[in-house]
């Protein structure tokens, strides 16, 4: 259920933000696939305690190549596809390296890797996929604000996390992850 629960939000991300325009919240610009991608990093960590790092890598590449199919079925052009998976492999490695070395209650590191690997997923794909440099959907003076705005809900998502695991999960015990 895990590896589902991985692989369909990061689909289901895709999907999202082809389907839908971005949210304004003030100054920030949030695609709305960003509320499934913050998730996604949570659904990383679980499939992580129970498969281990070693076959997480294996769930990894999958749900790239899963990500990039729909995004290319989805009619997204190369450029976004390709600045899609960089972003994801960088930031779904880095949170798993990092998430495996804390040696911290599970909330806390899923709370901090997934910090981590939500800022690297949306600047990466912002500056690659969305700036001047790659699609040239937003201009220079947009991209921080696209960032911003999506590290700022993938924060929340990250915290919420992080709470819920720690009133349920981490009550005395640390989840061995490697």
């Amino acid at each position: 259920m895990r590896i589902f629960l991985y692989l369909i939000s990061i689909v289901t991300a895709n999907v999202v933000t082809a389907a839908f325009a971005p949210l304004q919240l003030g100054i920030f610009i949030v695609p709305m696939g960003t509320l499934l991608i913050g998730a996604t990093f949570i659904f990383r960590d679980l499939v992580q305690n129970k498969y281990g790092r070693k076959k997480t890598y294996l769930f990894i590449g999958l749900a790239l190549l899963l990500s990039a199919i729909v995004s290319f079925w989805l009619g997204d052009t190369l450029i976004i596809v390709m600045a899609s998976a960089i972003s994801f492999v960088i930031a779904e490695t880095t949170d798993t390296e990092i998430y495996t070395r804390l040696n911290l209650p599970m909330s806390l590191r899923v709370l901090y890797s997934g910090i981590v690997g939500g800022l690297l997923d949306s600047a990466i794909f912002v500056v690659i996929g969305l700036s001047p440099l790659g699609a040239n959907f937003l201009p220079w003076e947009a991209v921080p604000f696209a960032i911003m705005g999506q590290v700022l809900v993938k924060t929340i998502i990250q915290a919420i996390a992080a709470l819920i695991i720690h009133q349920t999960n981490d009550m005395g015990k640390n989840t061995v992850s490697n």
